[in-house]
C-alpha cells in the first residue's frame, strides 16, 4: 500500500499545516503553480515528491518537472498535469491521448476548484485538489488524501486548510 498526499496551487505559499496532514504518507505529489523553487524542495526534503509544472512557474520549476507526468503507483496508471480539464471538457492538449490511451488516475490542477469525478466513458477517475494556496478566488484551501493498493484507490479523503 502507497499513501498519497495530493495538492495544487500553492502559489508560493505552503502551510505548515501540510507536513502535518502528509506526515503518515509515503509520497506528496503537486499538481502545478508551485509558486516558487523553495516550496518544491521543502516538499522534497520532507517526503518523495512527483510533480508538474504549471502555468504561473518559472524557469527552475520548468527545468526540474515536467508538463505531464505518467507513471505506475501501487499498481495504478497515473497521469498528472496542471491544466487537464475534467470529464467530457478535457483541455485539447490532453483529448486525444486521454480518450486513447487513458489512465486509471487522471489529476489536474489549475481551476483551484476540488473535483472528484469518475469518468464512465474512459474507466478514469478524475481528482483535482483545489488550491491550497491563498492566492485565487478560492474559499476553501483545500488538499486530497488517499491510498493505493493492488491498482485500487482506497480510503480517499479531502482535507479543509484553515484560511
Amino acid at each position: 500500500m502507497v499513501k498519497i498526499g495530493l495538492l495544487s496551487d500553492t502559489h508560493s505559499f505552503l502551510d505548515d499545516a501540510v507536513f502535518k496532514h502528509f506526515e503518515n504518507c509515503d509520497e506528496i505529489w503537486h499538481a502545478g503553480d508551485f509558486g516558487n523553487i523553495e516550496l518544491a524542495d521543502q516538499l522534497a526534503v520532507f517526503k518523495p515528491l512527483r510533480g508538474v509544472y504549471g502555468n504561473i512557474d518559472g524557469k527552475e520549476i520548468r527545468q526540474t518537472y515536467p508538463e505531464d507526468l505518467r507513471f505506475n503507483c501501487g499498481g495504478l496508471d497515473v497521469w498528472m498535469t496542471h491544466i487537464g480539464g475534467y470529464p467530457d471538457k478535457y483541455s485539447p492538449r490532453v483529448k486525444r491521448t486521454i480518450y486513447t490511451k487513458p489512465p486509471q488516475l487522471f489529476i489536474a490542477g489549475h481551476s483551484h476548484i476540488l473535483k472528484v469525478i469518475y469518468d464512465k466513458k474512459i474507466n478514469c477517475l478524475h481528482l483535482n485538489p483545489g488550491a491550497a494556496g491563498k492566492q485565487g478566488w478560492q474559499k476553501v484551501r483545500t488538499l486530497m488524501r488517499f491510498n493505493i493498493f493492488d491498482g485500487k484507490i482506497n480510503q480517499l479523503e479531502v482535507i479543509e486548510l484553515n484560511n
